[in-house]
């Protein structure tokens, strides 16, 4: 038997010894070096100026207006096996960027909240522990009160891996508190790159479908779907079919669903008792419904996600997805949508990786 490489865990190999190395980064240890961690000189007018060296002198960084920071700079092989978040970064004005290897263009580029299945945070950086909030249970996301944003993706590396994080709020400066956990180890030949990509479409052209993946080249596995949709009509809004053009598909595609909250795993409408009904389980959810408020709060806004873990959407050269804004409208007919709908997709290939579309400015982004 080969020597395992600590990749891969699970309950069937967690008593495997391993030559795998861990290493953990976080801004009381920036480097991740071995004997390294909490060397950061008390400030004197912190709250550790009586305590010294070692007593939380450095437990988050800031990043200023317009700033991007270096989160992580790690030479390879090895693996991101779990990441934590917190701080003032939970909004749409901090965004997330993975490059793996030598790689010039971003792997990952999503805004924090999105990439961990919270397109609606609200976070009002001057009252952080005000709501809304909603949780999220599940295997490779995990959301906790409040706004304790947590990932279990493994996402293997050979020669290197870095992560910035940038502050696109013109005047306010960002607390992240972070800790990204890895091990140096060798990766297997078959092992792919992670990717995420954002991206948001407000409105929704009338009787046009909403793309949440194109341009994807090479040969990896769908595993994952996140979204926010905010409903612009007083209607059910969910009948769309997912579809997935797999290696040449072009008009129809191999895979087609049947509405949108069968996708995520739910049925009629998410409806008991004339409600929505949320629910949050391992591998999909509709975790989160805002509704009218009567005053400012117009409209009815819904997250959702999916993981292909135990069923990963594989394709050997090309893949596009794409969703149906679909509700009814009067005598029993469909009525296309014209909302407000945000997304993430995740996946796995070889690279390199085709570009990204361009992320949407400030204003594109901003929950309206």
């Amino acid at each position: 038997m080969e020597p395992f490489n600590g990749l891969g865990l699970h309950m069937g190999n967690l008593s495997r010894l391993s030559q795998a190395k861990t290493r953990s980064i976080s801004a009381e240890n920036p480097t991740g070096e071995k004997g390294r961690g909490g060397m950061a000189e008390a400030d004197t007018a912190g709250p550790a100026r009586e305590l010294g060296l070692g007593w939380k002198c450095a437990p988050y960084i800031p990043v200023g207006p317009g700033h991007t920071a270096a989160l992580a700079d790690i030479e390879g092989p090895g693996a991101l096996q779990s990441m934590w978040f917190g701080g003032t970064i939970v909004n749409r004005d901090s965004i997330l960027r993975f490059y793996w290897d030598d790689q010039t263009l971003p792997s990952v580029e999503c805004p924090v909240n999105d990439f961990f299945a919270s397109p609606w945070a609200f976070q009002d950086r001057h009252a952080p522990t005000q709501g809304p909030f909603a949780p999220v249970n599940s295997m490779p996301v995990s959301v906790n009160p409040v706004r304790g944003l947590n990932c279990f993706w493994e996402m293997p590396f050979r020669k290197h891996c870095r992560i910035t994080l940038e502050n696109l709020h013109p005047t306010e400066t960002a607390s992240c508190f972070y800790q990204i956990n890895y091990t140096l180890t060798d990766v297997p030949d078959d092992a792919a790159y992670f990717h995420a990509q954002f991206r948001r479409t407000n409105p929704i052209p009338y009787g046009e479908v909403y793309t949440i993946l194109d341009g994807v080249r090479g040969q990896g596995h769908y595993v994952g779907t996140s979204m926010g949709w905010a409903i612009h009509n007083d209607r059910w809004w969910g009948e769309g079919e997912v579809k997935f053009y797999i290696d040449g598909d072009r008009e129809y595609p191999t895979i087609c669903g049947t509405g949108t909250e069968d996708y995520f795993g739910g049925s009629y409408d998410w409806e008991l008792d004339g409600q929505y009904t949320s629910y949050t389980t391992p591998f999909l959810g509709m975790h989160q419904v805002l509704r009218p408020d009567g005053t400012y709060r117009a409209q009815h806004r819904h997250a959702m996600y999916r993981w292909h873990i135990m069923d990963p959407i594989r394709f050997e050269h090309d893949l596009r997805v794409t969703i149906q804004a679909l509700g009814w409208r009067s005598e029993g007919r469909f009525l296309p949508g014209q909302h407000d709908v945000a997304s993430v997709a995740y996946w796995y290939q070889a690279l390199p990786a085709a570009p990204f579309p361009k992320l949407p400015d400030r204003n594109g982004l901003e929950i309206v």
